[in-house]
């Protein structure tokens, strides 16, 4: 199995060699390979269920019901949804790319706002003029269609009704992800390591928190909270680190995951891969942003959280978050002012 994920990864990777080689420099392929894989993802999950959307979509605007998200998600069963009238495979055979452009914007309007933030952050849109202008746009999506490789979580058969290509399950969607996170982060050595921790000290670093208590464990529910989440690789390795040792000790413990992230790229990743592996709630708890520095600008104040384990970038100035703060003698933020007794 993990030969045929890595060999998908592979598939996926050769495709900006074969689209965008002439377009993009390569350290600039992830701006449009990771979206699109996403994209391509959540279009094969979401299959099975687009006519539902589009009835539930045509009922609530009839009713005149403007709040529209918990409804179109329930219909969709899954943590997001599509509500254009177009699929992937609908856009493939348009005649001319300025209708091919403006369809396909129509596709990506039609997402949650969950997916609309993750195309946001991404910057998704802003590379959409590019392909089409040199003609590519429907070459990737061909591509991405492609009857070689199977995104779907259902399988492919063969006429005969045998398996030409198993389904993909979100767990081997997440790996296939993360693997190509990992080769763009190595490909573009200048930004390796600043928003990736290697998984071997992701693992340390969870065991050094949870196994001295692992004893002391009890079933029950749990907050997980990495305030410099980076792709989200230390929550989800968190949890199954407290979920494995409470399982060998007889106990069951659920878990809930929140994190905040600064890069807009990468809290798109975050987002975008606890989304693949449908963990739906733990992505509606990821913030991000520019504009959300974890030091100045807390997602979560009222929250208490059972677990904490961070990365944090140690190198870098604090001075601007100190400015908002108000100042080394004006911060007021309970986070980090201490009161003494007496």
């Amino acid at each position: 199995m993990q030969n045929d994920l890595n060999w998908i990864a592979s598939f996926i990777w050769g495709i900006a060699d074969d689209v965008l080689r002439d377009l993009y420099v390569r350290g600039k392929y992830r701006d449009v390979i990771l979206p699109m894989t996403v994209l391509r993802r959540l279009d094969a999950v979401l299959e099975p269920t687009n006519q539902a959307v589009l009835d539930m979509k045509a009922s609530l605007d009839k009713a005149g019901i403007v709040h529209q998200d918990q409804a179109l998600r329930q219909a969709a069963g899954q943590a997001f949804y599509n509500a254009s009238r177009f699929t992937l495979r609908d856009l493939k055979a348009r005649a001319s790319q300025q209708q091919l452009k403006a369809d396909f914007e129509a596709y990506l309007d039609g997402f949650s706002p969950n997916v609309q933030d993750i195309l946001d952050n991404f910057e998704f849109r802003n590379q959409i003029p590019r392909l089409s202008k040199a003609d590519a746009l429907g070459t990737l999506i061909e591509k991405f269609l492609s009857p070689d490789i199977n995104l779907s979580p259902n399988p492919v058969l063969n006429g005969d009704g045998s398996v030409k290509h198993p389904g993909l399950d979100n767990h081997g969607m997440g790996t296939i992800f993360e693997e190509l996170v990992r080769r763009f982060n190595e490909e573009n050595n200048e930004e390796a390591g600043e928003h990736w921790t290697p998984r071997d000290a992701v693992r340390l670093m969870a065991k050094l928190v949870f196994l001295p208590i692992a004893d002391q464990i009890e079933s029950g529910t749990y907050l997980l909270y990495d305030g410099a989440c980076g792709t989200g690789g230390m929550l989800t390795v968190a949890e199954e680190t407290l979920r494995g040792l409470a399982e060998d000790r007889g106990k069951q413990a659920s878990t809930h995951l929140f994190g905040q992230e600064i890069n807009a790229e990468t809290y798109a990743i975050c987002k975008a891969d606890l989304l693949l592996k449908g963990e739906g709630d733990a992505a509606d708890n990821i913030v991000g942003g520019p504009e959300h520095s974890t030091l100045s600008n807390d997602a979560f104040p009222s929250r208490e959280f059972d677990f904490m384990l961070s990365n944090p970038p140690y190198g870098k100035s604090w001075k601007s978050d100190l400015e908002r703060l108000g100042g080394k003698e004006g911060i007021k933020d309970p986070r980090f002012v201490i009161e003494h007794a007496g």
